[in-house]
């Protein structure tokens, strides 16, 4: 037992921010076991993790804007999703960065939780939507509109174009919208659409997984303790400030002792006594 946790263990810490997001599904789900109605056979998440359509309750609790995308109806939504993305992340790794993958994933989710919401505000339908089925559909289309042409190996069909595959399950979404899991099959819509602008965005330069990147680093910097300021002791010599001191006393007392004598001979002899050069000190001590 020690030694498949320890591999866990391993696998989480060399797996990259794919294999983490996969095992935070599995991780959540297990911890969400607590919401499981065993009377009913079905999960009853409240309104503070799942996301709901009343705008209300996004309100009061707008993380569930992403949190919702992390919980799962049952073990096989949680298989299939876990299938699904484990095969959209190792072809989309293949062209962009793990910090670009996350970015995705994140800002996918939330959008296509902002188009459930919508959604189901002007069609009057009060629900809640669990699932990663939205940030997923967006990784496989990203990495279809970057390379469309690319192919994969499936088992039992050999090599298939990546838009073939991407094509039918964006086939079957829409003809399934007003079917059942109308909610569901809208987010998928709306995750494959932002996967599409993600990557044109960011081949035109502008790379969104920053506003994830710098929101995160805002939060870590503001509960992050600020490191003091050292105190750094500045030893000053007394006597050469002393020095300084004495020797603008004594010019000062110099000067004034010339200027006095200066002008106890104008008193008693008048100005023209004076020599030229008293007369020019005189005159630039006035100044």
């Amino acid at each position: 037992m020690s030694k498949i946790l320890d591999d866990i263990k391993l696998q989480y810490k060399i797996g990259g921010i794919a294999n983490r997001i996969i095992y935070w599904n599995v991780g959540v789900f297990l911890l969400s076991l607590v919401f499981y109605q065993f009377t009913i056979g079905r999960f009853d998440f409240p309104s503070w993790i799942a996301l709901s359509s009343n705008p209300k309750d996004v309100l009061y609790f707008p993380w569930t804007l992403l949190t919702y995308s992390f919980l799962h109806a049952s073990f096989w939504h949680l298989f299939f999703n876990m299938i699904m993305l484990n095969f959209a992340s190792r072809l989309f790794l293949t062209f962009f960065t793990q910090k670009q993958y996350f970015g995705l994933y994140v800002l996918s989710s939330i959008f296509a939780g902002i188009a459930f919401v919508i959604s189901y505000y002007f069609l009057g339908i009060y629900s809640s939507i669990v699932g990663a089925s939205g940030a997923v559909l967006a990784i496989l289309v990203a990495t279809t509109t970057y390379q469309p042409l690319m192919e994969v190996r499936l088992f039992l069909f050999g090599n298939v174009k990546l838009w073939h595959i991407t094509a039918v399950f964006l086939v079957l979404d829409f003809m399934q919208i007003m079917l059942d899991n109308t909610g569901g099959h809208i987010a998928h819509i709306a995750g494959a659409v932002f996967g599409v602008v993600y990557v044109k965005m960011l081949q035109n330069g502008t790379d969104l997984s920053s506003i994830v990147t710098s929101f995160i680093n805002f939060f870590s910097n503001l509960f992050q303790p600020k490191k003091a300021t050292p105190f750094r002791k500045v030893h000053v010599n007394p006597r050469s400030n002393a020095a300084k001191r004495e020797s603008k006393i004594v010019t000062k007392d110099k000067t004034q002792q010339q200027i006095d004598e200066i002008l106890d001979k104008i008193s008693q002899s008048g100005y023209d006594s004076l020599t030229k050069d008293e007369k020019e000190f005189l005159f630039n001590s006035g100044k």
